[in-house]
């Protein structure tokens, strides 16, 4: 603990860092763009997709102003559009994303008039004609009693300009949060509709999003302050009126009180099944329960609406939002599912999350929630990973990372954005420093490892070695050890076949993709001898399972040297094919060589032992031969006997096997065909030639060009042609390496 004062001393400032972030004691720029980051990944990550038909929006786009004309139109045009979705398609209610703000004088009767009350004041007839006129060309006067009793909410924006226009009756008159340190958005102007309308019409709301610092829409206000009273958004107004015009109820946490926060929670709408509850910040606005990208609604044009081109089926019984998409008409917004989202289609999400209950609530506890999680995961990894090594520091930082990310979001699918972003960093950077710091300042003994056994050793292993480096030693010393030989069959003619440039690549790839599988089965590179290769495993970094190990990393050569054909045959190169041995024993492994060269190798009887049975590998046509002691630590290997045999400079017979795989890996024919082996095997051994021979015929419709069962064919026929001696004990002598 002493050795990682520092460290945990780093770590707990980190810790207090965040927590500065967490309680708001300061705003860092790099933690907000990554909580703003988060929120939206767990959006897109989770929005639902597909399209809501409950909501249709009415497009003012292109074509309808190619085809009606340029907004705004004249009021006649859009008092026949709403008579359109009221009367003819039976909608159920028609809201609007934009501001009739100006008396329309497209009709031309302000004019008529100015002209009867002056150049053409005493003429009868032309007052008698304006005076049958008036109420046809009156499009404003058409267009509030086209409102007066329809199901339409008008829209209008707040500023802090001049107010402009009127604004509809607050939803909740001053006073109603007196006492309450509640955070409204407040505006000192706005842009209303024209007093007739707003009388007009049922109901009104704004429109206005909050836009976060990083110039994106997340959430809209339900209820915004002006001259002490309190207005409804767009989406709020409709589905109150939706319901049945019901009241706004606001909520409050238990235990709020007249200071603080006071724990407005959420906004109540009373139906007779229950109150449709939606969920507040702390600016009373709510989060925008993004569908996906934009298209998420149904979309009919305006001008098909206006013709009755539109299906009834389309429109009958919806929510209508008119808007617009037009770009020149300056209504669209960057969101986390667009860059240029169409400000009518946020309304129409907030709709459909209000009648679905599906918003998302960031509580007021979520401040407490981020430091609680701050402080547990800071001070379990400030204290624990300094005394982990790098592997199970990466484990134990991967593991909280991924506790923390599932909980955030099983708390989101359950409703609640909480924030995520500071405790991530924290982790990351937690993790980050004691990684550099174990790789710059406790890298020292690993550098003096590198000096020893770097050019040894593979380098995955020094990491290994650098814990204790105290264990390791490049004295001699005695262990049970695994050796593996390998050569390239008929190198001599390939060599001769290829000019040296692409003879050095060739050996240069193929070396490669060895020592790569060799390593990554955690074997010491030992070294190259023209295209062979020797390797060993248990030293210098011990390993129980060392035999398994040089056996798995053979079978890979081989199938890795297939990978090799197609890449090869693109250059003109031929396929090689190797031969692989390997042996397990008592070896010699240390620094061994002269003043001027060492090596760090092994040597021994076992040594000379794999050496041969490398080279056994061309007389039996198998690609691997492993020894008795290999094939005894290999537990769950399958093999096949090939011979006993004496090799040069060992009297004693061994027996030598083929690998075939690991139990479970192998086909059901090839062990099939490795019992049929086993009886000719002991048949050839007791010396009942014709079982044998009979055995080996079969063998050789199963696997014609098997050299084994070849190779015994040829012996059963010479024996039975030169009879063994009576010590005839089956076992095969060489007397060449």
């Amino acid at each position: 603990m002493k050795k990682n004062l520092v460290r945990i001393a780093l770590g707990l400032a980190l810790v207090l860092l965040t927590l500065g972030h967490s309680i708001r004691l300061y705003q860092h720029p790099l933690l907000s763009h990554l909580d703003a980051i988060t929120y939206d990944a767990r959006l897109r990550l989770t929005q639902p997709g597909g399209q809501d038909s409950r909501v249709v929006v009415v497009d003012i786009d292109e074509k309808s102003l190619a085809e009606v004309g340029r907004w705004p139109w004249s009021r006649d045009k859009v008092s026949r559009l709403v008579r359109q979705l009221t009367d003819h398609y039976g909608v159920q209610l028609v809201g609007f994303d934009v501001v009739f703000a100006e008396p329309d004088e497209s009709s031309g009767l302000r004019v008529l008039e100015r002209m009867g009350a002056t150049s053409l004041k005493g003429d009868a007839a032309f007052l008698a004609s304006l005076s049958s006129l008036r109420g046809s060309l009156d499009y404003d006067g058409q267009f509030a009693a086209t409102l007066k009793g329809r199901p339409v909410v008008l829209g209008f924006y707040m500023s802090n300009g001049i107010p402009q226009g009127a604004l509809p009756p607050a939803v909740l008159p001053a006073g109603t949060f007196q006492g309450r340190n509640i955070l409204f958005t407040s505006w000192r102007g706005y842009g209303g509709n024209l007093p007739a309308f707003q009388a007009a019409a049922p109901a009104g709301g704004h429109f206005n999003p909050l836009v976060d610092f990083d110039g994106i829409s997340r959430r809209v206000p339900m209820l915004v302050e002006h001259g002490g009273q309190y207005y409804e958004s767009l989406s709020l107004a409709m589905v109150r009126l939706l319901l049945g015009n019901v009241p706004v109820r606001p909520g409050y946490a238990e235990g709020g009180s007249g200071s603080g926060y006071a724990g407005l929670e959420w906004l109540d709408l009373p139906t007779p099944r229950g109150a449709l509850r939606i969920p507040v910040d702390e600016n009373v606005a709510t989060l925008v329960p993004y569908r996906g990208g934009q298209g998420s609604f149904v979309y009919l044009s305006a001008a098909d609406v206006l013709q009755g081109r539109v299906a009834p089926a389309s429109l009958q019984g919806k929510v209508v939002l008119v808007g617009t998409t037009a770009p020149g008409l300056m209504d669209l917004r960057a969101t986390p599912v667009g860059e240029a989202y169409p400000g009518v289609e946020i309304h129409a999400n907030l709709i459909a999350g209000m009648l679905d209950g599906s918003l998302k609530h960031k509580p007021p506890y979520a401040l407490g929630f981020d430091v609680v999680q701050v402080l547990l995961v800071g001070l379990l990894l400030s204290l624990l990973l300094p005394s982990l090594s790098p592997s199970r520091a990466t484990l134990l930082t991967g593991a909280v990372l991924a506790g923390v990310v599932g909980l955030n979001l099983a708390l989101w699918q359950s409703g609640l954005a909480l924030p995520v972003a500071g405790v991530l960093l924290l982790i990351l950077a937690l993790y980050a420093m004691n990684m550099s710091w174990g790789y710059f300042v406790e890298s020292h003994s690993k550098r003096q490892l590198t000096q020893l056994f770097g050019q040894y050793v593979p380098p995955e292993l020094v990491d290994e070695m650098a814990r204790d480096p105290e264990r390791y030693s490049m004295e001699g010393r005695n262990a049970e050890l695994t050796v593996l030989f390998s050569d390239i069959r008929g190198f001599t003619s390939i060599s001769e076949g290829l000019d040296p440039k692409d003879l050095a690549h060739l050996i240069n790839e193929y070396l490669g993709a060895m020592t790569t599988v060799i390593r990554h089965h955690r074997g010491t590179l030992d070294k190259y001898i023209g295209d062979a290769i020797m390797a060993f495993w248990g030293a210098p970094v011990a390993d129980p399972d060392h035999a398994r190990h040089a056996l798995l990393a053979a079978l890979e050569m081989q199938v890795e040297l297939r990978r090799l054909d197609a890449p090869f045959a693109a250059r003109g190169w031929p396929a090689l094919q190797i031969g692989i041995g390997i042996n397990t024993g008592l070896m010699t492994v240390g620094d061994m060589g002269s003043p001027l060269r060492q090596a760090y190798t092994v040597m021994g009887d076992a040594v000379n032992l794999g050496s041969r049975l490398e080279g056994l590998t061309k007389q039996y046509g198998v690609g691997i031969i492993v020894g008795e002691a290999t094939r005894a630590a290999v537990r769950d290997g399958v093999f096949r006997e090939l011979d006993r045999v004496r090799v040069k400079g060992k009297d004693e017979p061994v027996a030598i096997y083929e690998p075939l795989g690991l139990a479970g890996s192998v086909p059901q024919a090839v062990l099939d065909e490795l019992k049929l082996w086993q009886q000719a095997l002991r048949c050839y051994r007791a010396q009942e030639w014709d079982q044998a021979e009979l055995q080996l015929m079969n063998l050789v419709r199963l696997n014609g060009d098997c050299r084994l069962y070849q190779l015994y064919g040829e012996r059963v026929a010479h024996l039975r042609q030169q009879a063994p001696s009576d010590g005839w004990d089956g076992v095969t002598t060489f007397e060449t390496k």
